[in-house]
């Protein structure tokens, strides 16, 4: 990335020696393509402890870039692939006439990175991250990504032993330091990189680097090569992080010896070079979205969109699952019977609140859980309206599914999930139709257009097209323009589920997690919630 500047940095240290002409590679396995969401940035992520609480960062829109190969056909979206003059050319048109500038386009790499490795090695079991950092722009990088990880909860250390003396290479060191990131010297790595890091971010040479690498990287090099042999005796490793391009590898040809670094994540920029095609890891990502349409009708590129906000997205063969390893190992306070309150409908209100707080999406979806009269059940996520000591209130259209079936069954079951917390709560209980002066209220409080839908909507019967609904909609929207009251329809209200019981779950280690149990009994003839210990 950002050849232009290379150009003017011209380093005088001996790295590279001239290799021998490269045979041309024979075509590549094609990938196919997919998405996944990445961490945002947050206010402070930018500042030093000393400086968070007074400053505020700016927002930070997104990053990306071509030689078009298609391929993906399971996906049946083309992908471009960059060789290393189109991808100069790109940096040019960019840093030159649209004004991109060098610093720009490394914080936007850099965020890219840390991102992509959030997206799927989360701090809680890889938090110690050693960034191994080159003297140019894809050092730069590291250096970002470092910081940013920092900002994301990981410990990252810094291995950047050919330091380049400009400006904006020392302001980035300053701002790591201020954050206290340690800096470690070659000398004093362990010879074994995997007692000490869990992810290794190889960030030394990005597409314009030529040669061989000399000393101190060659044996860097080395050492990540030897990760590499854990995985033969299943022994648990660092994972590998390329940085655009896994160092080492011929920007074109890739590992065209095969002996070079085979990381598990790699994280192009712009677009994937040619090298990426020989990539068969894991986890490719593609970082940033920043290429302006002009240069990408120019040069013909085909590069994926990027789900929501995200500065990062999934390319490649898809990921291979063993849904059997799938497991969490929860870590959360503990949930004592001394500790609750004596009214469960009071501790859902403190747990719901908590979430509420944490920043989770949409807190009030719960998934309702009804049968028919034959015992027959099905499940659907519904949004909560409101709750107090009468019970849980939700709305729906009466002679949909869940409407039927709570007619024929009045009982059902609720259940909330709150993962960041590490909770789940479980409701039970007879359900009852509120009075309709309460789903009146309640109609009218929606927006308009939800108001157009429900009339719209008749829940869970057949219809022969999107467009049907659509077409009565604008129809609709037509005929309630001037902002005449839009009636309620008569099937459509809410449902009030009385709880007879509540169970609260907080997630632990080991599998031993807390339940705690509020059922309804009888004493001396009122009704009296006892709380009991259920075994996980």
């Amino acid at each position: 990335m950002r050849n232009v500047m290379r150009r003017a940095m011209t380093f005088t240290f001996p790295l590279l020696q001239s290799p021998p002409p490269l045979p041309i590679s024979p075509s590549p396995p094609q990938f196919s393509l997919s998405s996944s969401a990445a961490l945002l940035s947050s206010t402070q992520r930018f500042f030093p402890p000393s400086q968070g609480s007074r400053l505020r960062s700016a927002s930070l829109r997104t990053l990306c870039t071509k030689s078009i190969v298609p391929n993906i056909p399971d996906s049946g979206s083309p992908l471009s692939y960059l060789t290393q003059r189109e991808a100069a050319e790109i940096d040019e048109t960019l840093m030159g006439p649209l004004g991109f500038s060098i610093d720009q386009l490394m914080e936007l790499a850099g965020l890219s990175v840390a991102a992509s490795i959030a997206e799927v090695y989360k701090p809680e079991e890889y938090s110690r991250v050693l960034a191994i950092c080159g003297p140019g722009n894809n050092g730069g990088d590291g250096l970002v990504a470092a910081r940013h990880l920092h900002h994301f909860g990981y410990k990252p250390s810094i291995c950047y032993p050919k330091r380049t003396a400009k400006s904006l290479y020392t302001g980035l060191v300053t701002q790591l330091e201020s954050l206290s990131v340690p800096f470690v010297s070659v000398d004093d790595l362990p010879e074994d990189l995997s007692k000490d890091f869990d992810v290794i971010v190889d960030a030394m040479f990005g597409f314009s680097f030529h040669g061989a690498p000399r000393p101190p990287f060659d044996d860097l090099i080395r050492r990540l090569v030897s990760l590499q042999h854990y995985e033969q005796t299943l022994q648990k490793h660092p994972v590998i992080v390329s940085v655009d391009i896994p160092s080492g590898w011929h920007v074109e040809e890739g590992d065209h010896e095969g002996g070079g670094i085979k990381p598990d994540m790699l994280v192009s920029l712009t677009a994937p070079k040619l090298c990426a095609k020989r990539y068969c890891g894991p986890h490719h990502f593609l970082g940033g979205r920043f290429v302006p349409p002009s240069v990408a009708e120019k040069y013909k590129l085909e590069l994926p969109s990027y789900p929501g906000t995200s500065m990062c997205v999934r390319i490649g063969k898809p990921l291979k699952v063993d849904i059997s390893a799938m497991r969490v190992n929860y870590v959360s306070p503990e949930l004592l019977e001394e500790q609750v309150e004596t009214d469960p409908t009071v501790q859902f209100r403190k747990w719901f609140d908590e979430a509420v707080a944490a920043g989770l999406r949409e807190t009030n979806a719960m998934a309702l859980c009804t049968a028919n009269k034959d015992k027959k059940p099905s499940s659907r996520m519904v949004l909560l309206k409101g709750f107090d000591e009468n019970g849980f209130v939700w709305f729906t259209n009466y002679e949909s599914k869940k409407g039927s079936e709570l007619s024929e069954n009045p009982c059902a079951a609720l259940l909330f999930y709150w993962e960041i917390l590490n909770r789940q709560v479980r409701i039970e209980g007879p359900v009852e139709r509120i009075p309709e002066s309460e789903s009146e209220n309640y109609f009218h409080s929606r927006p308009r257009g939800s108001q157009i839908g429900a009339i719209v909507s008749k829940q869970s019967s057949v219809v022969p097209g999107r467009h049907v609904l659509y077409d009565e909609y604008e129809e609709l929207t037509e005929k309630y323009s001037d902002g005449s009251v839009i009636p309620k329809p008569k099937n459509w209200g809410g449902f009030r589920l009385k709880p007879n019981l509540f169970e609260f779950w907080q997630g632990q280690p080991s599998r031993l997690h807390d339940r705690l149990q509020y059922s309804l009994q009888d004493v001396n003839g009122n009704p009296v919630w006892k709380v009991h210990r259920l075994a996980p």
